[in-house]
């Protein structure tokens, strides 16, 4: 317990001191985090992170830790909903979008610079939207309603923030019912709660992931509750939000109730498409423009071939044989997974969730540090270290002093891989607890 309030009480003042850094706050809005001192406090805080983790992993839990739990997680992010963004400021955009519906248009039809939205623009928003010249909206269907709601309540930074929170909330509750189902201390929450990353991107920043990590964790809840259907269609929903959660839709796999799983994941994203279809193309954004933007048309932002560049010219082909490549792996681990007989626990199911959480972010290895937090939702349960590793590890991302994207993501891939290794050693891909 004293090493856990201990730990705590470093988390908080490190936080603390990072605000203290911004302040004053207006001033800051919009500093990049690639030259701020706050890197290098948010850097001290995953190294904190890591020593609670350990602590909590190897420890038997004290009573009422799990208070102490929950009120640090609460109060590293109550102060962060009312300073400005300051790593991104896609923010904005979430509130444009979300303007543009409140004013009956589809957000995908019109740039933010359309003649048409000439009536929408103020200077508290508009100016602050990112590729506004040239890019239709980026973001999903499930996110896009979430936009919606949230302006029909209030159109504003500090309201979105709290609509992320509110999402938090229900992740971390999500995590706790999932801990109770295995049989684990509720302690072990403190993988999110406290995921620096997670705190930041979300609290500080209102990443529109944390939509898709609360849908995730409550597709989890009800699929180790046997609500197939009904996990499939919030399996669903968090895919429209990123769509990488949609990796881990194998995991939630059982005989007797797979079917339902795959029927509800496919009515979801086909009714949450269509109440966007009057943008005909244009419904699936600025998706291709931002994979060339992010070198991922390409293969330069990808870790693996930006690696493999460095010896040898890549061919035009190379991104395809990549992807391909992935999928097949994945694809494969899916159906092992899936193929498996008996019906999988709480903990099976997070683990299968976590390892494959983790391949698919690590072989996309996005460039931004809120990709990754979501890793820490299943790993609350199924402890897997690559993924606990990937959740935070990527606070490096905020360095990089060399714009070059496998040396430096090397020291995030390098030991990921390593974790990988040494679990599937100790642990074995194929162990699979079955209930009778």
């Amino acid at each position: 317990m004293k090493g856990l309030a201990g730990l705590s009480v470093l988390l908080l003042a490190l936080t603390a001191a990072a605000l203290a850094d911004l302040w004053p706050w207006p001033a800051a809005e919009g500093v990049a985090a690639s030259w701020s001192s706050i890197r290098f406090l948010l850097a001290a805080s995953v190294a904190v992170y890591f020593l609670a983790v350990r602590l909590v992993l190897r420890q038997a839990p004290a009573r009422r830790a799990i208070w102490i739990v929950l009120a640090v997680a609460a109060a590293m992010r109550v102060p962060m909903l009312f300073a400005p963004p300051i790593m991104s400021s896609d923010v904005y955009r979430y509130v444009w979008d979300g303007r543009v519906q409140e004013a009956g248009l589809n957000p995908y039809v019109y740039i933010p610079v359309d003649p048409a939205l000439a009536a929408l623009r103020d200077e508290a928003i508009f100016p602050h939207i990112n590729r506004r010249e040239y890019a239709h909206t980026i973001y999903a269907p499930a996110a896009q309603i979430v936009f919606a709601a949230v302006a029909r309540i209030h159109q504003s930074v500090f309201a979105e923030k709290l609509a992320m929170a509110a999402f938090e909330v229900l992740t971390i509750w999500c995590a706790m019912r999932l801990l109770a189902l295995a049989g684990l201390p509720l302690e072990r929450v403190l993988i999110y709660a406290w995921n620096p990353l997670a705190v930041w991107s979300f609290a500080m920043d209102a990443h529109v992931d944390a939509v898709g990590i609360g849908l995730l964790a409550v597709a989890l809840l009800l699929r180790c509750r046997l609500r197939d259907g009904w996990a499939g269609s919030l399996l669903g929903a968090a895919a429209l939000v990123k769509f990488l959660p949609l990796a881990v839709g194998p995991a939630l796999w059982r005989r007797g109730g797979g079917w339902g799983l795959a029927t509800g994941t496919i009515v979801a994203i086909v009714g949450l498409y269509a109440c966007y279809a009057g943008a005909g193309r244009h419904v699936l954004g600025f998706l291709s423009g931002y994979g060339g933007e992010e070198g991922l048309s390409d293969g330069s932002g990808i870790w693996l071939l930006a690696g493999l560049a460095h010896l040898t010219p890549l061919p035009p082909f190379a991104v395809k044989v990549y992807g391909a490549t992935v999928l097949m792996l994945l694809g494969a681990l899916a159906l092992f997974y899936m193929s498996r007989p008996g019906t999988p626990d709480t903990r099976e199911v997070c683990r299968r969730a976590a390892i494959l959480a983790a391949c698919a972010t690590a072989a996309i290895s996005p460039h931004y540090s809120w990709y990754f937090p979501w890793l820490a939702l299943p790993a609350t349960v199924a402890a897997n270290r690559t993924a606990i590793w990937l959740s935070a590890a990527p606070v490096l991302l905020l360095f990089n002093p060399f714009d070059d994207w496998f040396v430096w993501p090397s020291l995030i891939y390098l030991p990921a891989i390593l974790l990988a290794v040494i679990a599937l050693k100790t642990e074995g891909i194929s162990r699979c607890p079955q209930r009778p």
